[in-house]
């Protein structure tokens, strides 16, 4: 048995609205999709929101400026392996066309159901946390050289106190 459920808005209207609240710039490229940067620790994040109709669900794509040469391909694939495997929700994805790493994520919102804009900056600010939190493994692969194993280690350990 299908129903058909009316929805009451467009949940990238609530994305534009969280938005606009938090003074962040962004672009409206369409009925379902919405664009902003958005400042991190280490690099800015390129951040889309996609309403796909047909699953119901709120994406969001999370890029950063890291371009993946060819002769480092193998080892940034065994690390997108090694950090999805940590990473509770979402996950990293290299997009071949661009030949840039990803973060992805989305929001299911079956039934009609509104996201909140708690749910808005939760997804949004989960992407950046998990972003932010690899980004250096992802230089140290790519630029340094490392191997996967390696890079994961030099970022995960924890400091304690300040310099």
């Amino acid at each position: 048995m299908e129903l058909e459920v009316e929805r009451q808005s467009n949940p990238v209207d609530m994305i534009e609205f969280v938005a606009a609240n938090n003074d962040w710039s962004f672009e409206r490229s369409g009925e379902d999709e919405i664009a902003m940067t958005v400042e991190g620790r280490w690099t800015d994040y390129h951040v889309s929101f996609s309403w796909m109709e047909e699953f119901e669900a709120l994406h969001l794509a999370c890029a950063f400026d890291i371009k993946v040469p060819e002769n480092r391909v193998n080892e940034v694939i065994r690390l997108l392996s090694q950090i999805n495997g940590q990473v509770l929700m979402g996950h990293f994805d290299f997009w071949r066309q661009e030949e840039v790493i990803i973060f992805r994520q989305s929001l299911l919102l079956a039934g009609g159901a509104e996201p909140t804009n708690q749910q808005v900056e939760v997804l949004l600010s989960s992407a950046l946390d998990a972003c932010e939190s690899y980004y250096q493994a992802f230089q140290f692969v790519v630029w340094s050289g490392m191997d996967a194993q390696r890079a994961i280690d030099a970022v995960m350990f924890e400091t304690v106190g300040e310099a």
